[in-house]
């Protein structure tokens, strides 16, 4: 990945507080949307929908993707990397 992919997802993230605050949430941990909404104080539909736009990106994965309740997400190395700077 190049200098400016790395800032346009950057910028993608600063774009938005609630994926600013999702990303910040997870950290290093492994956690379910409803941690992540408790967490934030953000709407659990919200967490959803972040978590997919940022999984899009490449920034989060979910680690059991079969499973309808109980999905668990932790941040990518790239994802890692997008929250050193904010």
């Amino acid at each position: 990945m190049d200098n400016n992919e790395f800032y346009v997802v950057l910028g993608f993230v600063i774009s938005s507080k609630y994926r600013t605050k999702v990303l910040k949430s997870l950290g290093e941990n492994i956690m379910m949307p409803t941690e992540i909404a408790k967490d934030t104080d953000l709407r659990i539909n919200h967490v959803s929908n972040v978590l997919r736009d940022l999984k899009d990106k490449g920034l989060v994965v979910c680690l059991n993707e079969n499973t309808r309740k109980g999905r668990l997400y932790k941040n990518t190395d790239f994802g890692l990397e997008i929250l050193e700077f904010l």
